[in-house]
């Protein structure tokens, strides 16, 4: 894989990271203020599942942000 290729590939996936850890802070933050003690779908009340997604989502904007700064570190 030529190097123009590989930083195209990682561009991509630093941004995925960064878009979907986005919506997942959203969406945790949704499920614990809005939705509270419900259940969902059996998997569990919304409050704990939203704090996963909340925390996932920090830790995937974080990543993508890093990758993204490790590319333009290196001129990629």
């Amino acid at each position: 894989m030529s190097l123009k290729w590989r930083g195209w590939v990682f561009a991509g996936i630093a941004l995925t990271m960064y878009v979907v850890g986005g919506v997942m802070i959203m969406g945790g933050l949704i499920m614990i203020g809005i939705m509270g003690g419900q259940d969902l779908w059996g998997w569990g009340e919304a409050r704990g599942i939203g704090y996963m997604a909340f925390a996932l989502g920090i830790v995937l904007s974080v990543m993508g942000v890093l990758v993204m700064r490790i590319m333009r570190n290196r001129g990629w």
